[in-house]
């Protein structure tokens, strides 16, 4: 008989707490607790929201009789360190450091998945492992230059639900992951929107940065000099929150929850419509963009994410992007699975986990001067 393995799957994200305890291949419960920004913008940096997250998963646990020493492996999303390639990677004392210190540059709610995760794991002498962080990077040279010498665009997306996703529609389609070419978009509080090229993702934007789509929590693109006009009547820290936690629609209405939001839409209320179909308009435009990154040999365009429960999301970038490539919708996230089934088999010896690099995956154009 096999044994049988306790997995603790610990997935933070910018509006909620999600957790999941397998045993083997098998998902014992799934919990998710929605944390709406008012909340969370008390909390003046991510990493201030550990206690709260740890205290919400042990909560969790409590509830459904568990006891944290019994589980065998702590895996948990991350994000925040220095890129690194995809795949499963042990979560060290090197790790949990760069992760807390932000080295790679974005402060995304991910990188909790990793800390707690290390957290549980020094209390209760178990491995811990994280799986295609954010800040996987898989990016062509073509997606890195911006036009300030020395200033490079990183990766930075929801890596994990993305690839999830894209591989199961390959095997839809009867294809290997890396036989295909995929646009997904990943619609939630956080809405990233990448290019997938044969196994690879080369390009798409950097959510929590400012880049594409605003979201419910994040303002996305805003012209440059208007920003700079902007921050001289504010702050460079108030921008920095409003990139990633306090833009977007809790700017315009003081929630990230969509679901009061999109019922003013239905009633037809004028403001909630605009801002909220300028957020499809806008989502769908950065579909089209990662449609030229391929050059328009596109085999699928996959909507993902918690957002895509809404009919007219769907609709809308049907409307605008259904000419390039079918649509395949995948409401929710493949994400729990996935980060529990490779640490099963590093469990069973199948697979060798790699170990953090403590440094960027690319490191430069060399002596090109760039």
């Amino acid at each position: 008989m096999d044994k049988i393995f306790r997995i603790l799957v610990i997935n933070p994200g910018s509006t909620s707490t999600k957790v999941s305890l397998f045993e083997n291949e098998k998902s014992r419960f799934e919990k998710s607790v929605f944390h709406d920004a008012s909340v969370l913008l008390t909390f003046k940096h991510v990493n201030d929201q550990l206690p709260f997250r740890y205290g919400i998963i042990l909560g969790m646990l409590q509830e459904e009789g568990i006891d944290p020493a019994s589980i065998d492996a702590f895996v948990g999303r991350g994000g925040s360190a220095h890129t690194q390639p995809g795949g499963l990677t042990i979560i060290d004392q090197k790790l949990y450091d760069d992760t807390v210190a932000g080295v790679g540059g974005s402060e995304h709610a991910a990188k909790l998945g990793v800390m707690i995760a290390w957290k549980m794991s020094q209390e209760y002498h178990r491995p811990a492992y994280t799986l295609n962080p954010t800040n996987v990077d898989e990016y062509c040279d073509l997606a890195r230059l911006t036009g300030i010498k020395g200033l490079y665009r990183t990766a930075h997306a929801h890596v994990l639900n993305q690839k999830a996703v894209a591989t199961a529609h390959a095997q839809k389609l009867g294809k290997k992951y890396d036989e295909c070419n995929f646009i997904v978009a990943h619609i939630d509080g956080g809405i990233t929107v990448t290019a997938h090229e044969h196994g690879q993702m080369v390009d798409g934007n950097m959510g929590s940065d400012g880049e594409g789509p605003f979201t419910p929590t994040r303002i996305g693109y805003v012209p440059v000099l208007q920003l700079l006009d902007y921050i001289e009547t504010h702050s460079v820290a108030d921008v920095r929150l409003k990139c990633s936690r306090s833009g977007g629609l809790v700017e315009y209405f003081g929630t990230s929850n969509a679901d009061p939001i999109h019922a003013l839409v239905d009633q037809g209320n004028k403001k909630a419509t605009l801002v909220w179909n300028t957020m499809i308009y806008q989502i769908a435009k950065m579909v089209g963009e990662m449609a030229a990154v391929l050059c328009g040999k596109v085999d699928a365009i996959l909507l993902t994410g918690g957002l895509v429960r809404f009919d007219d999301v769907i609709e809308g970038i049907r409307k605008r992007c259904g000419f390039i490539a079918p649509i395949a919708v995948y409401p929710g996230e493949m994400e729990q699975e996935a980060l529990a089934l490779p640490a099963l088999q590093a469990l069973r010896g199948e697979i060798t986990p790699r170990q953090y690099s403590g440094h960027n995956v690319w490191d430069g154009f060399g002596d090109l001067g760039l």
